[in-house]
């Protein structure tokens, strides 16, 4: 066996497999938390649904491709390459609108007392779960549009060049299908990471003005601790870091593939890991906060 060929097979493995594990040992956390509570707080809300979308993604995404390039090729029909094509986009874009929503919230949060967010930061917690609700059923309509537009295509005689995935392959893109795509998926999406950076650099910089304020205070005292506001500065970063560079990048690749007719399979390969890192990786993010024993103590004492 070549050895190129088994790094990537144990690279698709290892990622879906701590992918999945991550987004449901958080997903289970928080549903205890609401098993408890009977309510959650608007941002836990909000982490919840962005881990369900990427659980989604990874089980539409991850696990088929880890199938193909272990060998198990072709498996799906027509109508079931539709059907999980339709289920992976619709979870990344809600994937990505949830992460926009999580990042504009916690913005207006950390707010001063004397901006404009001040006034909207109860109505925009009361706003949250109808933003969510508005976010998966936008995006499942829309992307619907795609499915029964490529269900039509597929019936008809005039058909172009196939898009094969390895577990399955399907009618090629035309002209109309790229332009709904531009127009009801890229501009969102592009609106959504204009909205994220935007938010997030705002964050660190009011957490910065924070920290500078009370520095004098802290260094009175001596002490060198991590502040939580330098936690949370990181965080931010690390989560805006991951956003951009893996979603940017798997949006980069996805476009040279659609644009070459003739690439190579390693191009395939890195596009679909990559547009796997961020869902993959998110949970490992948030675990910052919360170290696995305190994550599994927390839940004992609850029950």
């Amino acid at each position: 066996m070549d050895i190129w060929n088994l790094a990537i097979r144990i690279i698709f493995l290892s990622q879906t497999t701590t992918g999945i594990l991550g987004n449901l040992l958080l997903m289970f956390y928080y549903l205890v938390l609401y098993y408890k509570e009977y309510t959650l707080k608007p941002t836990d809300l909000i982490l919840m649904h962005l881990l369900a979308a990427n659980t989604l993604v990874i089980l539409s995404a991850g696990v088929p491709q880890t199938m193909a390039v272990w060998g198990l090729k072709q498996f799906l029909n027509d109508f079931g390459c539709d059907l999980l094509l339709y289920i992976q986009g619709f979870a990344r874009s809600v994937s990505i609108g949830t992460t926009c929503l999580l990042s504009v919230f916690q913005a207006m949060t950390l707010s001063p007392r004397k901006s404009f967010w001040n006034d909207n930061k109860v109505k925009a917690s009361n706003y949250v779960k109808c933003s969510i609700s508005l976010l998966w059923v936008f995006y499942m309509v829309i992307r619907f549009i795609f499915f029964v537009y490529n269900f039509i295509k597929m019936n008809s005689k005039n058909m172009t060049r196939n898009q094969d995935f390895g577990y399955c392959s399907i009618v090629g893109r035309d002209e109309i299908s790229d332009s709904l795509y531009i127009v009801l998926v890229m501009c969102p999406e592009s609106f959504f990471a204009v909205l994220i950076t935007w938010s997030s650099a705002s964050m660190i910089v009011i957490l910065c003005r924070h920290k500078r304020r009370v520095q004098n205070i802290r260094s009175s005292h001596g002490s060198r601790r991590n502040y939580p506001e330098s936690r949370a500065t990181q965080n931010i970063l690390v989560l805006l870091a991951t956003f951009l560079a893996f979603y940017m990048l798997s949006t980069i690749l996805r476009g040279c593939i659609a644009l070459l007719y003739n690439h190579s399979w390693w191009l395939v390969y890195i596009s679909r890991l990559t547009s796997l890192c961020f869902p993959c990786f998110v949970p490992f993010v948030i675990l910052r906060h919360y170290p696995i024993l305190s994550l599994f103590s927390l839940i004992w004492l609850r029950k």
